[in-house]
């Protein structure tokens, strides 16, 4: 009875062992068929890795970005900072005394020479001219009379009726009424002058200013504060100021026939807005008559150009452009393409017969644009190397991939698209919330 209570513990302790022993057996023969076949497959991977990697060089030639050399029309210019001046500045100011009836101009409007801009209450001034006619006809009744007692007195004179001392006396009196008549004409006439003034006129024509004044003002003769201001635009200047170094280097070029004349002293000129359009009419530029201010060195070049429409405002700030020459069929290279030696010689990669790297020295004439205009080294149809400089060598064999380069970068289309994909989900974010 002992012998069978022992046994049956000791039993069922075995069958556990041998179940968890079959168990782990079995898990191991299913694993081993899935593991012989998953090694080959890694060694694969591992093989045809490095083929496939972005400008991998194990797997084949490098892949570089070039450009087609093209000829193109080369224009070059030489750009000045400019001012826009008015060529006419008239203050208008009141020359009589008086309140200000009316204003008849509308501001920032187009003026003409003459126009009555402002009319100052005229009455008094009428009352005057009236008082001063009166005098001058008095006088001349004065003077018809010293006339005729002139006259009677020389004929009573050479009866010996009257003395030589009354005609002397009424030739006396005779010249103080001319005298008189002159002094009310005069005064007529400054009469006159006032009246006329009351109605303030535009003394050019332009554009003209802000008025200063409302109708019921009062205005004196000469004060300093001017009514208005009216300004002359059409035609307008440009002033380009210049150091005294860079005049002489453009009168250089003046001689030389660089820049297109318009007369012997007068150079044609184009200008640039603020906004970076082109004034479409040309103006001339003038050397004649500059002088060098002393204390900054620099000078003051006048341009003038015709402002019909009143583009041109005074005091804008303008970039005036002087052709200097152009090149027809002028081959210009990417900047980023140029290399240069330690020397400073300058030289371009291409990409020659077989796709191989070529290097090949060329002659710059000048910057152009964005890139430079080479005179010398390349030929239309030349692909010069402007990506994946830093991964090649002459004698390397490449594969070439036409790069645009006024195309935007993809990064910034991505950036784009990102920043305005951003507002899109967190809106719809939002709304699930």
């Amino acid at each position: 009875m002992w012998i069978s209570d022992l046994s049956g513990p000791l039993v069922a302790r075995s069958g556990l062992r041998l179940v968890v022993a079959a168990s782990v057996l079995g898990a191991l023969m299913a694993c081993q068929p899935s593991s012989g076949p998953a090694a080959p497959a890694s060694a694969a991977s591992g093989a045809g890795g490095a083929p496939g990697a972005p400008g991998g060089r194990a797997g084949g030639p490098q892949v570089v970005g070039v450009v087609v050399v093209q000829p193109q029309k080369a224009s070059f210019a030489t750009e000045l900072p400019g001012r826009v001046t008015p060529p006419l500045v008239a203050e208008v100011r009141p020359q009589v005394r008086g309140l200000v009836k009316s204003r008849n101009f509308v501001e920032g409007a187009f003026v003409k020479a003459g126009q009555v801009l402002y009319q100052i209450d005229p009455e008094g001034y009428r009352i005057a001219l009236a008082a001063a006619q009166a005098t001058q006809a008095k006088a001349q009744a004065t003077l018809d009379a010293a006339k005729l007692t002139a006259q009677r007195r020389e004929g009573l004179l050479k009866i010996e009726a009257v003395s030589q001392q009354d005609v002397q006396d009424a030739q006396v009196a005779l010249k103080q009424a001319e005298a008189d008549l002159v002094s009310a004409r005069a005064a007529v006439d400054a009469a006159q002058l006032n009246l006329t003034r009351t109605a303030v006129t535009a003394p050019i024509s332009g554009r003209v200013d802000v008025s200063t004044v409302t109708p019921g003002a009062l205005v004196t003769a000469d004060q300093t504060t001017a009514l208005t201001t009216v300004r002359q635009t059409d035609p307008i200047q440009v002033d380009v100021s210049q150091s005294s170094a860079e005049l002489l280097r453009l009168k250089r070029d003046w001689a030389s026939g660089k820049f297109k004349r318009v007369s012997s002293d007068e150079a044609q000129i184009k200008l640039t807005l603020e906004d970076g359009s082109t004034y479409a009419k040309p103006g001339k530029l003038s050397f004649g008559g500059v002088s060098v201010n002393t204390s900054t060195g620099a000078v003051t070049l006048r341009a003038q150009f015709p402002n019909p429409e009143g583009l041109l405002l005074p005091g804008m700030y303008v970039r005036a452009v002087l052709e200097t020459g152009s090149v027809d069929e002028g081959l210009v290279v990417p900047q980023q393409a140029l290399l240069r030696d330690a020397r400073g010689a300058a030289s371009v990669l291409l990409v020659g017969e077989g796709n191989k790297v070529q290097k090949r020295p060329v002659t710059v004439a000048r910057a152009f644009g964005s890139g430079w205009l080479v005179s010398e080294g390349v030929k239309p149809g030349d692909k010069v190397v402007v990506e994946g400089l830093q991964k090649i060598k002459p004698g390397d064999e490449v594969q070439t991939r036409v790069v645009d380069l006024n195309a935007p970068a993809p990064g910034a289309s991505a950036a784009a698209s990102a920043s305005a994909s951003a507002p899109a989900s967190a809106n719809a974010s939002a709304a699930s919330r």
